[in-house]
């Protein structure tokens, strides 16, 4: 009888201390973590912005051309229908090493223009000769009323132009040079006096005309010795 007694009450302590199960907990499914992730997007040649459409990225390719754009008009043909709208585009190319173009061309759009003018101007690019970088005399392009003086100069000095006259320059390839506009500021005849003065233009060789030196005064002259 004792032991059937003393069998009874440890079984009862052990019951006492197990924690009870709840159902809900020991029926749920042991969810495992996901193996795959998303898949990535690309990167290469186009990213996508939060609409989801992808924006594709332009490469620009350098050009061996200096390309400057040095005026664009707009152009308004009155007819009978109505007015007609244009656009004209005044641009000069050149390579920095003794040639240059320019064109002036028009269309319906400014971009057209532009194109059109770049292409045309690439045809008729002409040599000019450079000494040293500045031109080897001085000299007077003329185009109506329009007239431009153009002076060599020495090293250092740099481009003293306005917008049209230091277009061409840059596109050449003169660093170093002095300018002056008379008489008229249209971009177009302006253009067309200094292509006037570079194609008159004689090689130093032919001149016997040196690179521009700097002038020693008396005063320097004294001071020297």
């Amino acid at each position: 009888m004792i032991d059937e007694k003393n069998t009874n009450t440890e079984a009862e302590n052990k019951s006492a201390d197990a924690v009870p199960i709840p159902v809900a907990a020991a029926s749920a499914p042991v969810s495992s973590a996901p193996t795959s992730s998303a898949p990535a997007a690309p990167t290469s040649g186009f990213s996508r912005k939060r609409g989801g459409k992808p924006s594709f990225k332009r490469e620009i390719i350098p050009s061996e051309f200096v390309e400057k754009v040095v005026s664009i008009n707009r152009i308004t043909k009155v007819t009978k229908g109505g007015k007609k709208m244009s656009f004209s585009a005044l641009v000069v190319v050149g390579d920095g090493k003794g040639r240059v173009g320019y064109s002036l061309e028009k269309s319906n759009e400014v971009a057209t223009s532009i194109k059109k003018a770049l292409v045309s101007a690439k045809r008729n690019m002409i040599r000019i000769p450079i000494n040293n970088m500045t031109i080897a005399h001085e000299i007077i392009g003329t185009c109506g009323a329009a007239s431009v003086l153009l002076k060599p100069a020495l090293e250092g000095t740099g481009v003293i132009a306005a917008g049209p006259v230091r277009a061409i320059c840059d596109a050449v390839g003169i660093r170093n040079i002095l300018t002056k506009c008379h008489k008229s500021n249209n971009p177009i005849n302006v253009i067309k006096a200094t292509m006037n003065g570079l194609t008159r233009l004689k090689a130093a060789a032919t001149v016997g005309v040196e690179a521009p030196q700097a002038v020693k005064t008396e005063e320097t002259k004294n001071a020297n010795s």
